[in-house]
């Protein structure tokens, strides 16, 4: 980078910083922030445990938003100070000015994607469910593969995960499993994962050794909290109990404890085998069917909003969202928002905020 490139560049950033300050209530947090801070010096706060971490929680995330915007004018502010010094021909580091560069395009974009997250439902956790597609073993092989690549992210955020449901494959990989990611906005990060994902690879279990497309699908429901109460009329339900088959303890696999709940007007099936007890594997199983239910509100009310009649992808051949090819070159690409990179191991262990980033910015006005 030369310092007329530098000049160039500071113009730039400081359009994006001003465009995004447009949208950022600076003052109207930092007043939000003083009110919620009241009302926790307030005599019997703490009486209501539940409403006081709500309000501590809102709090602490309006605080975070500002101390990310006030991060970002840090970095902005560096940079104009290095121009100012190149000016005066004193000598700057030019690699020290593109990595200041590239922190503030990442943070712009973090603040960016945090202000999208405010739908009502984009708050609450994440209930993931794989399912491979047709093309038996090299099919659910990859199904467990993003089953790993989900938990690398969510480890790298220090999200919580539980596991409700897996069933492992005949020879390798999953037919099934279902996770809770819990964490602050998960849902609102892994709405944008839902669809289906593709592979192309020499597959290990072909002896000839030749290259194979598979799919599996990733769908993402929010597990609803108190806030929001969906009423499963009984008539509407019918409810089966059999015997666990993963592992889990002496007795999940000795007693009738999974269950398996089918909302019979929409045929959607949720299972969990994951407690010991049939009660609590009951709860848990109709918390991920009315998140299901709620997603299906969601989806219809959208598909009114924009005129279009919605589809149920298919598993296979020009449904998928993504697809990850591991030969005859490496490459992940979002089939929506065209974001793609060749470093495939560095997706596989995790790192999906690129696209994540990228999908929310492009759907922020839905």
């Amino acid at each position: 980078m030369t310092y007329p490139e530098l000049k160039v560049l500071l113009a730039e950033l400081d359009a994006e910083f001003a465009k995004m300050s447009d949208s950022f209530d600076h003052n109207g947090y930092v007043a939000k922030i003083a009110e919620l801070d009241a009302k926790t010096k307030s005599d019997g706060f703490w009486n209501d445990q539940k409403g006081a971490q709500a309000i501590i929680a809102e709090m602490n995330e309006y605080r975070a938003l500002v101390s990310l915007r006030d991060e970002i004018n840090d970095i902005l502010e560096t940079l104009r100070m290095t121009y100012e010094l190149a000016l005066i021909d004193e000598t700057i580091d030019l690699t020290q000015v593109d990595h200041d560069a590239l922190r503030f395009r990442n943070k712009i974009s973090e603040l960016s994607v945090r202000l999208f997250l405010n739908k009502p439902y984009d708050k609450f956790n994440a209930i993931i469910e794989f399912h491979p597609g047709a093309g038996g073993t090299e099919s659910q092989d990859w199904a467990q593969m993003l089953y790993r690549m989900y938990l690398r992210w969510a480890e790298s955020r220090r999200f919580k995960v539980a596991v409700l449901d897996y069933e492992d494959g005949q020879e390798a990989g999953l037919k099934s499993a279902t996770i809770v990611v819990s964490g602050k906005n998960a849902y609102g990060y892994l709405k944008a994962e839902s669809g289906v994902h593709r592979l192309v690879r020499i597959s290990p279990f072909d002896a000839a050794g030749r290259r194979h497309t598979s799919f599996a699908s990733v769908s993402v429901v929010p597990e609803l909290d108190d806030s929001i109460d969906i009423q499963i009329p009984d008539g509407d339900l019918r409810i089966d109990v059999y015997r666990s088959s993963g592992n889990g303890g002496q007795s999940v696999n000795t007693t009738d404890s999974a269950v398996r709940i089918t909302h019979l007007p929409t045929k959607i099936v949720v299972t969990c085998q994951n407690e010991r007890s049939q009660i609590q594997n009951r709860e848990t199983a109709m918390k991920v069917l009315k998140g299901k239910l709620y997603q299906l509100e969601l989806e219809k009310k959208q598909a009114e909003l924009s005129g279009l009649m919605t589809n149920t992808l298919q598993n296979a051949f020009g449904s998928q969202i993504r697809s990850y090819v591991f030969c005859p070159y490496t490459m992940v690409k979002d089939h929506r928002t065209s974001q793609e990179t060749g470093n495939i191991q560095k997706v596989m262990d995790g790192d999906l905020d690129p696209f994540i980033n990228a999908y929310l910015i492009q759907n922020s006005a839905s």
